[in-house]
């Protein structure tokens, strides 16, 4: 099996090695931007429902879920404190207590008291002295972006593009990004950031500091942006730019871990502040799977499960990463990657051990595609477990969004196809705000694209249902009740064009008896013969002498531009003289337009 990086975040290996050192992400068409890792920080927690643990941290503290009936769990939390533990965390309301000890037999000893069900470590190692005193992440300095808003593979590929004629997502739904943090202070995320109800739930209990949601690596903006970026001309545009995000740091500072006690405070704050879909792109440590017949493990199970259960009865559907190890859910026989906070040993599972939170019952989990829709060569499969596929990234082509500081890169993973579906998820939360958590995922399977099994024995299931993409591809714009328009009026030029060394041309193409404006989706079809398109700007354009640039000296040593590029041209009148410029900025290669034509 793959590692993930630092073994949870649903994050490609490629991706994981960019990350390790420097980050240095191609951007798409015009973009050319890079990044570093933002320095790590940390949080205070404060407790949910209970105040902050009067014990001091000493080595040898490990954490503890204790599961009790809901309700009222004053005798259970008074029994922890008198067997040697103390309380970080309660939730009453499932009968969840988050325990501190720094007793060997504390667990033993608890499962004897009365009406006490389960307890289990969440650790294999030592609670960090974070936990007791911490401080809260680095504001990182921002970085003003040149980049202006392009069509990106992954949003046409899921016709997100069309699905904004139709809706970009009401303000009045939140989504919350349980993940690294979010830098809330990004140009692309800021316009849409909800800071009421962000918070950390590093350790267990929520710490509501202003800035204590934010990133301590890069993961959780990147997830962030390709939710709900704003639609403001600058860099990129999210899934649904038109929703709120909410940032809910799960990761603890220097690990990047994300135990069970961090999961149920991210799941608890989700149902109690009126998320209505949550992003989970990890999985839950230090165990890759969970299995019930392990005392530790059966209690994480039923901590976790029971949050989730909480948040879905309040509203909030948990869409999460199905994982990059290339593996098959639906039969499981090994796990070689646990415990990944102290020595990961290699055992025998079954099926009956879960991945958490992506197979609880509820969540909608999601497999990743390349550019083209084949299943990424990564990504996690498994026939009854993947629920829907989305673009996620392979290979040279990454999924593009905000980083930290301002800044913007590529990805692969899991990790970026999950906030597709989030995002899918809140356009139609928009249209229909009467759905229910069922609903929406029902919605999601329905409206989704079938793809059948490609030539690999591995995949099982039918065209409609199977181990790769589950119910199929996402389609925003099914989703949300639109309709792929047909093809519009047709204008094209076949005349040759010479390019010569560091010289413009243009070519005309005059459109006559189209009514109005031209479409949000203008289509561009260029079909350029030219040796190092790295040499060539091609720009439409229109009849006002608007210039829409489509290609801007990328591809370096690549020949040939054949490819139809979408443009945003609904502010221009259809009918009138338009051009296509080509601007040759290098000697030595040469070339010719060969033809070009709109579609309306």
């Amino acid at each position: 099996m793959f590692s993930h990086i630092s073994s949870r975040l649903r994050l490609s290996v490629a991706a994981a090695a960019a990350l390790g050192a420097a980050v240095a992400l191609a951007a798409p068409a015009q973009a050319v931007e890079s990044t570093t890792p933002e320095p790590s920080g940390a949080s205070v927690s404060r407790a949910a429902n209970v105040a902050a643990p009067a014990a001091a941290w000493a080595a040898g503290t490990r954490a503890y879920l204790v599961i009790t009936a809901p309700g009222d769990t004053t005798a259970v939390r008074n029994a922890v404190a008198s067997n040697g533990g103390s309380v970080f965390a309660s939730y009453d309301a499932i009968g969840v207590i988050v325990a501190h000890s720094t007793s060997t037999g504390f667990a033993s000893t608890m499962r004897t008291v009365a009406g006490v069900q389960q307890v289990g470590a969440t650790r294999t190692s030592d609670v960090p002295a974070d936990a007791y005193n911490p401080a809260l992440p680095a504001n990182p300095a921002q970085s003003p972006t040149t980049l202006t808003e392009s069509n990106r593979w992954d949003m046409t590929q899921i016709k997100a593009d069309q699905a904004w004629a139709v809706t970009t997502g009401s303000a009045s739904v939140k989504v919350g990004i349980l993940d690294t943090g979010v830098d809330d202070q990004h140009q692309d995320i800021a316009p849409n950031f909800n800071a009421a109800d962000s918070v950390s739930c590093a350790y267990g209990k929520a710490d509501t500091r202003a800035g204590a949601w934010r990133d301590v690596g890069t993961h959780g903006t990147h997830v962030a942006g390709t939710v709900a970026a704003a639609k403001n001309s600058k860099g990129v545009i999210g899934v649904a730019p038109g929703v709120k995000i909410s940032s809910v740091r799960i990761a603890e500072p220097t690990s990047s871990l994300f135990f069970a006690e961090n999961t149920v405070c991210g799941f608890m704050w989700a149902g109690d502040h009126g998320f209505k879909v949550t992003n989970n792109s990890y999985y839950t440590d230090p165990w890759q799977f969970n299995c019930p017949d392990n005392v530790d493990q059966a209690a994480i199970i039923e901590g976790v499960k029971r949050a989730q259960a909480y948040a879905e009865g309040k509203g909030s559907l948990q869409v999460a990463a199905a994982g990059n190890s290339n593996y098959d859910l639906a039969n499981k026989t090994t796990d070689s990657e646990s415990p990944n906070d102290s020595t990961p040993v290699t055992r025998t599972i079954t099926n009956a051990c879960i991945d958490i939170p992506t197979e609880l019952p509820g969540v909608v989990t999601v497999a990743s595609q390349g550019n083209g829709g084949a299943k990424a060569s990564y990504s996690n499969f498994g026939n009854g477990v993947i629920d829907i596929a989305a673009p996620g990234g392979d290979g040279a082509s990454g999924v593009y969004s905000t980083l930290p500081g301002g800044k913007y890169g590529n990805m692969n993973g899991t990790s970026m196809a999950s906030p597709h579906v989030a995002g899918v998820a809140a356009l139609i939360a928009s249209v229909n705000p009467a759905f229910t958590p069922a609903q929406i995922r029902d919605q999601l399977g329905v409206q989704a694209t079938d793809r059948a099994c490609p030539s690999d024995t591995r995949c099982k299931g039918t065209t409609t249902k199977n181990g790769f993409f589950g119910e199929g591809a996402v389609d925003a714009l099914k989703a949300v009740g639109g309709s792929t328009p047909p093809p519009g009026a047709y204008f094209e030029n076949l005349a040759d064009v010479t390019i010569s060394d560091n010289a413009t041309v243009e070519s005309s193409i005059t459109v006559s008896g189209v009514t109005g404006n031209a479409p949000a989706t203008l289509k561009v079809g260029v079909d350029i013969k030219h040796t190092y398109i790295g040499d060539l700007k091609v720009d439409l354009v229109a009849p006002d002498g608007t210039v829409y640039t489509v290609h801007n000296r990328t591809g370096s040593g690549t020949d040939n531009i054949v490819q139809t590029f979408t443009v945003n041209a609904s502010s221009e009148v259809a009918n009138g003289v338009w051009k296509l410029r080509v601007n040759d900025n290098a000697a030595q290669d040469t070339g010719k337009i060969d033809a070009w034509n709109l579609t309306f």
